[in-house]
């Protein structure tokens, strides 16, 4: 088949039959009342299946031209001045505390025992690094219908050892960045912004639009299927600091003090002339740590997805905002017995999902509604742990009353365990699929 092409032949032949093969096999048709409908799916075509392809082709396997691409593109993007591909949004929220950890930031580093202000209502990866490393989270209360942090509880969470705020945008909906950024900046804290369920939202700052992720000093972001968009593993760490970049980039890659990307040697040209540490004089820079790191990388195949995947972001965010003003509207004549979700102040929201608390004395349970809708194939989510206190991972930090602390009470959070869910709002949804899930609703909450 090859015989008479050259290398870059064979590829183009490659690459279209890929996109051959796509339409004929992947590409989906229109939804059919009665078809499954997940909270949330991948969206792609022809180019991410090219892109992979033409990754593997290649064979480099561990990060590469593709990896460089899609860091300077996210990078554009978000307008901020770095960005770093991880393997997961977990692997992203890990590398963001540590780098707060670092004896670079001197007085301001993190130490064990010092305290981080966060929420117990969300995804356990975003206090995990704080109890792994040995921090101190402290608990405060959100608000509903937002479902975000209280920022009126915040100076009571304040102590002399707090050190930092790290919260997520939940499910999309910007926390009040404005109040918290200005409370970090009078403490002295350091605000690491957890944009996992919230990639293309944006946040009126400065008189003009900025992307969530990109004010705070540190922003995540997870490329894990269900998410904005996806390269099946990965996530990033983006930063406009220079030092926390520098100190980030050390710890994804096992600690070391070298800049040299995989297959590059000697890019400082002093590679063995240099004094680090009490190794010996000339010690091959390549092998010298400055931190205690990990290998937090992602792979070119995942990157080369990620790259078309980014292209298509705008568009994205512009169908999970249709999809969530369509069922908030379909669902107003429920506001009896539901507790509908509102956007924060001062923002345009790229929703991960649509969430719905049913209220006290309704006549009606979250269990009751839930069954139903999955009863009808209608797939539904809690926001996350609930309340993460509550569950296995803190019976022993619980039970001896130790390793974390709470400002206040937790009474919207353990509303949001006992009667939060929330259904999907991704952009492969259309109209139709809309209509279903708002009329099982409906149905289920007038029966």
């Amino acid at each position: 088949m090859f015989n008479d092409m050259n290398e870059k032949q064979a590829r183009q032949s490659i690459l279209k039959t890929v996109g051959e093969y796509y339409k004929k096999f992947h590409e989906k048709s229109d939804y059919k009342n009665g078809d499954r409908i997940p909270y949330a799916s991948r969206v792609y075509d022809e180019k991410e299946m090219q892109n992979l392809v033409d990754s593997s082709l290649e064979f480099w396997l561990t990060a590469g031209r593709y990896a460089q691409k899609f860091e300077s593109a996210l990078a554009e993007y978000l307008g901020i001045k770095y960005a770093l591909l991880v393997n997961s949004g977990s692997s992203a929220n890990l590398l963001a505390f540590m780098t707060l950890t670092s004896p670079l930031l001197g007085i301001r580093a993190v130490k064990r025992g010092d305290e981080v202000i966060t929420v117990a209502a969300g995804f356990p990866t975003t206090i995990a690094p704080l109890i792994q490393f040995g921090a101190v989270p402290v608990f405060v209360d959100v608000a509903i219908p937002q479902y975000n942090i209280d920022t009126n509880l915040m100076k009571k969470a304040l102590s002399p050892r707090t050190k930092a705020v790290m919260i997520a945008h939940t499910l999309g909906n910007p926390f009040d960045l404005q109040t918290v950024k200005n409370f970090c900046d009078e403490n002295k804290l350091w605000l690491i912004e957890d944009n996992c369920d919230a990639l293309g939202s944006e946040y009126m700052h400065g008189g003009s639009w900025k992307f969530t992720g990109t004010l705070g000093d540190i922003g995540t972001s997870s490329f894990y299927p269900p998410h904005h968009m996806t390269m099946g593993e990965g996530g990033a760490v983006y930063t406009a600091d220079p030092l926390l970049y520098k100190i980030a980039a050390s710890m994804r890659d096992w600690g070391r003090d070298c800049k040299c990307t995989s297959g590059q040697d000697n890019l400082c040209g002093r590679r063995f002339d240099g004094q680090f540490g009490e190794l010996p004089a000339g010690y091959d820079h390549k092998y010298v740590y400055s931190h205690f790191g990990y290998n937090l990388k992602a792979t070119d195949m995942q990157a080369a997805i990620g790259c078309a995947q980014l292209e298509k972001m705008p568009s994205f965010a512009q169908r999970r905002r249709h999809n969530w003003e369509y069922l908030r509207k379909k669902l107003d004549v429920l506001s009896d017995k539901l507790i509908l979700p509102e956007k924060a102040g001062n923002s345009k929201p790229s929703w991960f999902g649509f969430l719905i608390t049913v209220r006290e004395n309704s006549g009606i349970s979250r269990e009751k509604i839930v069954r139903h809708l999955e009863s009808k194939g209608i797939q539904t989510r809690m926001l996350f742990a609930g309340n993460i206190i509550k569950h296995p991972c803190f019976d022993e930090m619980r039970k001896a009353k130790y390793g974390y602390r709470i400002a206040g009470d937790l009474t919207n959070t353990d509303m949001i365990m006992n009667n939060t869910f929330w259904i999907g709002v991704y952009p492969g949804m259309n109209d139709g699929m809309l209509d279903t899930m708002t009329n099982e609703i409906q149905a289920i909450c007038r029966e």
